[in-house]
């Protein structure tokens, strides 16, 4: 089971800044940012599932893209995972015919270019032996993380989140976990727009990890452009004894 990070950045601004995307294997995607954008149309063509953490844009934007541009080449859906608060945003706002058309209904309801398949808060899909469960998570609207586990090794990926004891209680949980990506998108200097936007800054994350009860690699992602050199700074002062390191796009993690 490979994972290649596509996207990893809380913002854009040049080729080195791509939002939210994890590719397993050749056949799924965690989330769909903009980095899913560097694909070819054969690397598109051949994903199956779409496993989404919350409906913002940042992890969203090119899931009506990758349908727009393969779903005719395709011999079966795209199957898109998500809680059904998620899958009830996405039928809402963004395939409604008003911001893009509905593909659950392209080329007819029978045969489908996508189809939404809903998950609950703590279920675990199986597709090949690769083991993929949402998490809990804790964000301004219904979000979940996601532990993708082959057996041998887990990786935790939070999504977006802020204080969240659930998520410790699945983690320490996890015998085989080796990998955590955990968020971190401001600095301390924005403490308090982290906490309106329930997202993590340094010293709150620092305070999440106190929780965690297993030695891991860890990773951390979704940095807002123009702070990254200040929040890893402030992230080595407060959670240097971790070893944390920034998450980078093509990073591969076999598990």
């Amino acid at each position: 089971m490979k994972v290649k990070v596509l996207g990893c950045s809380g913002g854009i601004g040049g080729r080195h800044l791509r939002t939210t995307s994890l590719l397993v294997d050749h056949d799924i995607l965690i989330d769909a940012g903009t980095g899913v954008g560097d694909l070819s149309v054969a690397e598109l063509a051949q994903i199956d599932h779409v496993f989404i953490t919350h409906t913002h844009l940042d992890h969203v934007t090119c899931l009506p893209f990758i349908v727009d541009t393969v779903g005719e080449m395709r011999n079966r859906p795209l199957t898109v995972y998500g809680t059904e608060d998620v899958l009830e945003i996405l039928r809402a706002h963004i395939f409604n015919w008003a911001i893009w058309p509905d593909f659950s209904e392209i080329p007819n309801r029978e045969a489908p270019f996508m189809r939404y398949q809903p998950i609950t808060l703590g279920e675990t899909i199986t597709l090949a032996g690769r083991h993929i469960t949402s998490l809990p998570a804790n964000h301004t609207v219904p979000a979940v993380g996601y532990a993708l586990d082959s057996g041998k090794h887990a990786l935790i990926f939070t999504g977006d989140t802020t204080v969240c004891p659930g998520l410790w209680t699945v983690a320490n949980a996890m015998p085989n976990l080796r990998y955590l990506i955990i968020e971190c998108a401001f600095s301390n200097r924005e403490e308090q727009l982290a906490i309106a936007s329930k997202h993590l800054c340094p010293k709150m994350l620092a305070q999440e990890l106190m929780q965690l009860q297993r030695e891991v690699d860890l990773f951390i992602t979704h940095l807002k452009p123009g702070q990254i050199e200040l929040t890893m700074l402030e992230i080595e002062d407060f959670i240097g004894e971790y070893r944390p390191r920034m998450l980078q796009n093509n990073q591969v993690f076999e598990l």
